[in-house]
């Protein structure tokens, strides 16, 4: 039986108006008015965005002629971005009348207690006003002595100091504690220096868990993409997560999602793969030309060296970009 045209003409509508009040379509414009120029030359491309074609989606129906004109700018070109002309655009001006917001990483534990201070400290550096770590007991003096900027929770724990019958209570307090924190938060970055222990990032389970219900914008780096590979409901449909995995941890990634390997032939399309089929996501993939989704292409290079702590400084500055998409939800 064939459907009414005006019925089908209506539910089109609908959905059109339903995507442009997404959470996902509203991080793409943010990130479009980033690297776009308010009225670009007709002539010639600006010094600082320069577009390469692919093939065009489709445009939502149901959506203003300006969401439709940002959508179909979005879906038809892949953008090769100045870094210092984009961190500039997005950086939200210094306002008297408001606080630029707070960061929170969770991370840290014995062995590795530089990676979360370069993610705090970073955030702080790009305009957070308070930036905080939540640590384990080792990590907090010492991450606490790089710093005094820093606000440390040394608060979770590691499985050599749980007892088998006790993990679940102190799984509980810990989620508790960070909980009455978790409000203030504009963004947290999971994952620099956390470190692979079963019951700790099982806890840190639970935070990005409560995180993701509070409609906390979450950046997730370092172990914590180790963690969410294993268990990809963490970020699943979330369209405020943000993944930052190198060229190893990118590799992981495809094959427990897509079940193949990487291909560099066909790089934008698999990135674009991978972002649909964990459904929502925002992905930054680094290496030696950092791409973001499908959409951006840095065309700055960094250090040649891929010495420890550059991740770490990078997950903490997209802080800005969380603290953006936060604002706009």
């Amino acid at each position: 039986m064939s459907r009414p045209t005006g019925s089908w003409q209506h539910q089109a509508q609908h959905r059109g108006r339903m995507w442009a009040a997404s959470p996902a379509f509203r991080r793409q414009l943010v990130l479009l008015r980033s690297l776009l120029p308010q009225s670009p030359p007709p002539s010639s491309p600006p010094s600082s965005v320069v577009g390469r074609r692919f093939a065009p989606l489709s445009s939502p129906s149901g959506t203003s002629g300006s969401l439709r004109a940002a959508h179909a700018m979005a879906a038809a070109t892949v953008y090769e971005a100045d870094a210092e002309a984009v961190v500039r655009r997005i950086t939200p001006p210094l306002d008297r009348a408001r606080h630029n917001g707070q960061a929170a990483v969770i991370g840290g534990c014995r062995e590795y207690t530089g990676a979360p201070y370069f993610a705090a400290t970073s955030a702080l550096k790009v305009g957070a006003d308070l930036s905080h770590v939540f640590c384990t007991k080792d990590a907090a003096t010492v991450i606490k002595s790089y710093s005094p900027e820093l606000i440390v929770h040394p608060i979770l724990e590691e499985s050599y100091s749980v007892k088998d019958d006790e993990r679940a209570s102190v799984s509980s307090k810990i989620l508790t504690e960070v909980a009455k924190w978790m409000e203030r938060f504009d963004c947290i970055v999971i994952g620099p220096g956390l470190g692979r222990d079963s019951f700790l990032l099982d806890c840190v389970s639970n935070i990005m868990k409560h995180a993701r219900q509070a409609n906390i914008p979450t950046v997730v780096d370092g172990d914590g993409l180790f963690l969410i590979t294993n268990n990809l409901g963490l970020v699943e449909g979330n369209p405020l997560a943000i993944l930052t995995p190198n060229v190893y941890e990118y590799k992981r990634l495809v094959q427990k999602v897509l079940n193949c390997d990487v291909s560099e032939e066909t790089a934008s399309e698999q990135l674009t793969a991978l972002c649909q089929k964990i459904g929502g996501v925002t992905i930054m993939r680094k290496g030696k030309a950092d791409v973001i989704c499908d959409v951006t292409q840095a065309s700055t290079f960094g250090s040649p060296r891929r010495c420890g702590g550059q991740g770490d400084i990078l997950s903490g500055s997209i802080y800005i970009l969380g603290t953006a998409l936060h604002r706009v939800k």
